[in-house]
Order: C-alpha cells, then sequence, then structure tokens
C-alpha cells in the first residue's frame, strides 16, 4: 500500500508539472482571456462598451486658466507684456454621440460628437461673466457644439481597431498641411484605446482642436484607484522644429520654432498659435519674451493612464495653451509699438478620473481575468507540492530500509 502511494504521488506531481509547463507555453488560459475581451469590447448596438462609448461614463472637468496683462500700455510701448494667471475656471464637460448609424456589416459606425459645459462654481476661483480681465480678444467658446461628424471602426473585424476615426467631417485625411503624412487622419479622438495595450506600442489620437493627428508614448507604470495603469505622455518631438514636423509650417518653410504650432489654417485664417501651457517643451525663446511664463510638468504635461488589458481611460489631463500672434501693424495704430511674439492668452485642463464604484467593477473584472490566467500556476504549485511529498515519503522509506528489522539487527551465531 506504501510503495503504491509512493509511485501515485510521484506520477500525479509530475503529470501536473508537465501540464502545467505545457499550459503556460501554448498560453492556453491568456488566449482564452484575450480572445474574449476581443470579442467583447466591440461596439455592438446596446452592449454596455457601446453605451459607454455613446455616453462617456466618467466626469469629465474643463478648467480655464486665462492670462491677465497687467502692463497693457507698456506692452504697447513695445515693452515686455507681465502676464499674471488667473484660473481656475471649472466647467463640467457633457459628452456624447448622436445620430448614430452602422454601416458595412457592421465594421463602421457613423456619429455626431457633441460637448456642452456646465460652470462649476465652487470648483473655480470666480465667476467669468462678472471678472474682469485684460488679454487679447479670441474667439469665444461656445456652449452646446459639436466636434464634427466621424466615421469610426467598431472593433468588429480586428480589435487593433476599435473606435478608430477613418473620416472626419466627410474627409479621410486633411487638407490643411504642406505634406501628405501631417494630413493623416490617425487613431481615436482620444475618449477610448484598444484593448490588450502593450508598453511598446505606439498610439495615436485625433484632437480635432488641434488640427492634426498626435501619438503619445508609454512613459511609465502607474496604479489608479487600485487598478494597473501604462502612463502615456505627448513626447516633445510633436511640436519640435525637426524634419519630420516640417510639413505643419505654414506658409511652408516658415516655422516659429520648437514647442508651438501655427493652426490658423484651420481657425479661418485667425493668427492662433498652440503650445502647451506657459510653453511647456518650447523654445526658450518663447518662455523668455513673457514675464509670468513658469513651464512645469507636473501642471503643464499632457498625459493619460490606460489599463492595458480593457484599454479604458482611468486617468487623463490634455493640456494646451491658446496664443495670439502679434506684430506691429502701420496701418492700425491700436497696436502701438508691439512686439512681433506669440502671446499667451488662456490655456485649458482637460482631465478625467474614474470614479471608485467604476473602478469597482473594472477591479472585479480584472480579478476574475488574473485567477483564469493564473491557472497553470496554480496547477505547478500542486505538482511542486506533490513532489515534496514524493520526495518525503522516498527519504522516508530510504530511512526504514537502512535501519531494517529486529532479527535482521540480531547476531547471525547466538549462545
Amino acid at each position: 500500500m506504501g510503495r503504491c502511494c509512493f509511485y501515485v504521488v510521484g506520477t500525479l506531481s509530475l503529470l501536473l508539472l508537465v501540464t502545467s509547463v505545457t499550459l503556460l507555453v501554448a498560453r492556453v488560459f491568456q488566449k482564452a482571456v484575450d480572445q474574449t475581451i476581443e470579442k467583447n469590447i466591440v461596439l455592438r448596438n446596446g452592449s454596455e462598451t457601446f453605451e459607454s462609448w455613446r455616453k462617456p461614463p466618467l466626469p469629465v472637468h474643463t478648467q480655464f486658466y486665462f492670462f491677465n496683462v497687467t502692463n497693457p500700455e507698456e506692452v504697447l510701448r513695445g515693452e515686455t507684456p507681465r502676464l499674471e494667471e488667473v484660473g481656475p475656471y471649472t466647467y463640467r464637460e457633457l459628452r456624447n454621440k448622436e445620430d448614430i448609424q452602422f454601416g458595412d456589416n457592421g465594421t463602421t459606425i457613423s456619429a455626431v460628437s457633441n460637448k456642452a459645459y456646465v460652470f462649476e462654481r465652487d470648483k473655480s476661483v470666480g465667476d467669468p461673466k462678472i471678472d474682469l480681465l485684460r488679454t487679447l480678444n479670441i474667439p469665444a467658446l461656445k456652449n452646446g457644439t459639436n466636434d464634427g461628424d466621424y466615421v469610426f471602426l467598431t472593433g468588429e473585424d480586428n480589435y487593433l481597431n476599435f473606435s478608430k476615426i477613418v473620416e472626419w467631417n466627410g474627409k479621410t485625411s486633411l487638407d490643411w498641411w504642406t505634406a501628405d503624412e501631417c494630413n493623416m487622419i490617425n487613431g481615436t479622438d482620444g475618449d477610448s484605446f484598444h484593448p490588450l495595450i502593450t508598453k511598446d506600442e505606439i498610439l495615436y489620437v485625433f484632437p480635432s482642436d488641434f488640427c492634426r493627428s498626435v501619438y503619445i508614448t508609454f512613459s511609465d507604470f502607474e496604479s489608479v484607484q487600485g487598478l494597473p495603469a501604462l502612463r502615456y505622455k505627448v513626447p516633445a518631438e510633436i511640436l519640435a522644429n525637426t524634419s519630420d514636423n516640417a510639413g505643419f509650417c505654414i506658409p511652408k518653410g516658415n516655422c516659429l520654432g520648437s514647442g508651438v504650432l501655427n493652426v490658423s489654417v484651420c481657425k479661418n485664417g485667425a493668427p492662433i498659435i498652440m503650445s502647451f501651457p506657459h510653453f511647456y517643451q518650447a523654445d526658450e525663446k518663447f518662455v523668455s519674451a513673457i514675464e509670468g511664463m513658469h513651464p512645469n510638468k507636473e501642471y503643464h504635461e499632457t498625459f493619460v493612464d490606460i489599463n492595458p488589458l480593457t484599454g479604458i481611460i482611468l486617468r487623463a489631463a490634455k493640456r494646451f495653451q491658446i496664443n495670439v500672434y502679434v506684430k506691429k501693424l502701420d496701418d492700425f495704430i491700436e497696436t502701438g509699438n508691439i512686439r512681433t511674439l506669440v502671446f499667451p492668452v488662456m490655456y485649458i485642463n482637460e482631465s478625467v478620473l474614474i470614479d471608485k464604484e467604476t473602478a469597482s467593477r473594472l477591479k472585479s473584472v480584472i480579478n476574475t481575468t488574473l485567477i483564469i490566467t493564473n491557472i497553470p500556476y496554480i496547477i505547478m504549485a500542486l505538482g511542486v507540492f506533490f513532489g515534496l511529498i514524493f520526495i518525503w515519503l522516498a527519504c522516508r522509506g530510504r530511512g526504514s530500509t537502512d535501519e531494517g528489522t529486529a532479527d535482521e539487527r540480531a547476531p547471525l551465531i547466538r549462545t
């Protein structure tokens, strides 16, 4: 009986170890989880994924910071502008998609992307309707506007295509810039990303207010509400004054420098220059030309924290600054002797953070997948456990054999 138990334990240990290694090498459970996620995270009418895409559940807050000119008369005389940051003026941003239509056997979906803003006084420094600020005039933000007509891929044919833009306002590419690659519409609208993301990926986003596509790269591992996340950020190369970005220089060859983007071509000719807040990652000449600029990574960097399993955004901050290109105009005495410079008017911090209730539901899903994908390790642990029992039985059996019985230990010749 003992010898039978010995062989059974040994065989079971070996079988469990071989099975666990086979499952790990073949990635059986990991592939099963991946296939389930790929199948479910698709824009299908009535699905939970579709409803979250149609009306994002996470609260989005948009903060407006204005630059108040404290020496307007001196500026007109050609002196350095002194600016004082005033803000935030915080708004709750309401997003939804309407006029939704499916096409191409469920592989594409068209929609109008709407945005509306609700002022939140308790999270603001004042009331923008009452507070007085000295700054340059720019087109006012209109409430209840839409971001354009989009055609997205649903991810039905390939999970990597989930919510990827194929058309915007009837166009498959832009026509503002001087190079084809600069006119490409790449990636998603930034509200969602495909599942099963790896840190080696480069993700693309098309923020229409930036008038171009941008890419984001992996920066660090993060934890948000106890959920694992990959932090992606906008690299300095996006607005760098390099040959790769020469197509964004308008007119052709007229590049202002690193860290700024002339978007007048897509703003009805208005001399609007985009940058990151306080000219973060821009050439020093833009920072030193204005008194009151203090670029800081913590407050002015754009980033997004994405759960790699589901592609869901857990935390993000989209930050950009609106500037006006100013110079003296002889035909307009109002411009005085003002210097030629990129003049900051305001910057926007559009942020989102997953709430505790949504995080709890997502954590439950992630924990379930972790248990499933760790089954091979559980089997391996059992194999090791039975292996230890096998070794113990082997040593115990050998000890008994060496010691022998009382008759075996007795002398051969007894007197």
